[in-house]
């Protein structure tokens, strides 16, 4: 299945990472799709989308474009410098709310995690990369 202008992915991979950021963003999810103009499944296809894309991209070349704050066995997070999110909406043709929801999802597990990020420069892009393989069950 074609995810991006120049991405393919097989179905059941796609699937695979929808399962996985159910699982991982969980509730967060809902709090967020509830106050944005998108549902719950176009939230979900989104953050599968942009975790492919940051697995494509790789931990080394996501460290290179920001800053890790965190990382443990499941995740790491980065605060990017450049425009991960608005590559993202153009090469993946999200709409405007579709990224600025997903980029919201991001930034607030970075808040739960990193506590409060005042601190950070508003033009730097929020991004988890979910380390684990799949759900747990």
């Amino acid at each position: 299945m074609r995810i991006a202008k120049d991405t393919e992915v097989e179905f059941d991979e796609f699937s695979r990472a929808c399962d996985l950021v159910e699982d991982y963003y969980g509730d967060l999810i809902d709090e967020v799709a509830l106050h944005a103009p998108v549902s719950r499944r176009q939230l979900v296809a989104v953050l599968a989308r942009a975790q492919l894309s940051g697995r494509g991209l790789g931990p080394d070349t996501l460290t290179e474009q920001g800053e890790e704050v965190f990382q443990s066995n499941d995740e790491t997070l980065f605060w990017l410098d450049g425009s991960f999110w608005r590559r993202l909406r153009e090469n993946h043709n999200l709409s405007p709310d579709e990224g600025r929801a997903a980029r919201e999802v991001h930034r607030r597990i970075i808040e739960a995690i990193d506590g409060d990020v005042g601190y950070y420069n508003r033009e730097r892009d929020p991004f988890v990369l979910i380390e684990r393989a799949h759900p747990t069950a």
